[in-house]
């Protein structure tokens, strides 16, 4: 190879790695409540990097894994959103974040599968002719939820079958439909548990109404009294449950319930520090809070976590 020739293939491979670093440095990256992948991916993320000329990548997880892996610098973004304080707080205590504002809030239901043979017995119960707790205790119906020792979710469900077991004076009901609060036959990874209930893998699943709207799935709404969204119930209500799981690593951790508000907050070890500052406000502007809206997020509730 001549000396010319040589010269132009190294400048072409300079080329070329000079523009995957600019690239990569261009890279904004979200890690986000796995719950959240549909507005998130489809809606707010293209739609913050056509404005910004920023290549989008949304990581979604549970919330607690998620905030682990931020901790333990196993994952690298540049904004945080996770759904109640709890994941926060392990950042927040590792002083890797500033205030986290709430952008977003939902609450629990019941989803179910189009495909699932007992669609008729979720419709009466959606229609309060059945009661869905009876719905669930049927012999060969598939449940499905998320892991409560890594994902908030996986945790209210759990609260909200303690809360219907006190609130329907129905003594065992939590253990009747879980099987166990850790019960590995139920438990899928979140980004994963709605997808399985649309392929009709599974007959119903715990959900929030923001995600479970978004993938425009059945639900069975619940009452207040038990699906986790009134603030005005949280301290004489809501709080009066509480159970015990073993996290990953083997220790134990006494749980209480939290506000299903969905938080954002800026990594301090982020690579794009003033990109993620304007995401957050983009978050709470009207242009992303109609997206939320619009994909069955209700608007956020409560102050800042400082």
């Amino acid at each position: 190879m001549s000396l010319q020739k040589l010269g132009g293939t190294l400048l072409f491979c300079a080329s070329i790695l000079a523009t995957s670093v600019a690239q990569a440095a261009d890279t904004f990256r979200v890690a986000y409540a796995g719950s959240m992948g549909v507005v998130m991916d489809r809606f707010i993320g293209p739609a913050f990097a056509s404005a910004n000329r920023v290549e989008y990548q949304g990581i979604g997880q549970g919330s607690y894994a998620l905030a682990r892996q931020l901790e333990g610098r196993l994952l690298q973004a540049d904004v945080f959103v996770s759904i109640t304080p709890g994941p926060i707080d392990i950042l927040k205590k590792a002083g890797m974040i500033g205030p986290a504002v709430p952008v977003a809030s939902t609450q629990m239901v019941i989803a179910y599968s189009p495909k699932s043979k007992f669609v008729p017995d979720f419709e009466a119960a959606a229609q309060g002719r059945k009661p869905w707790y009876e719905v669930l205790q049927t012999p060969g119906l598939r449940f499905g939820r998320t892991d409560p020792a890594t994902d908030p979710q996986g945790q209210n469900i759990i609260f909200t079958m303690l809360l219907a077991q006190n609130y329907y004076k129905q003594p065992g009901l939590a253990e009747k439909i879980l099987g166990g609060y850790q019960n590995p036959q139920q438990i899928f990874t979140e980004p994963s548990l709605l997808s399985r209930l649309e392929a009709g893998q599974i007959d119903a699943s715990s959900g929030y109404l923001s995600a479970t709207q978004s993938h425009h799935l059945p639900f069975v709404k619940l009452p207040d009294e038990i699906n986790l969204s009134n603030p005005e119930m949280d301290a004489k209500w809501y709080k009066t449950v509480q159970f015990s799981i073993t996290l990953p690593g083997g220790k134990a951790a006494a749980l209480n319930t939290q506000p299903l508000v969905f938080y954002a907050t800026v990594l301090k070890d982020g690579k794009q520090p003033a990109l993620a500052e304007k995401f957050l406000q983009f978050l709470q502007s009207p242009k992303g809070q109609k997206m939320l809206e619009d994909n069955g997020y209700s608007p956020p509730k409560g102050g800042p976590i400082q």
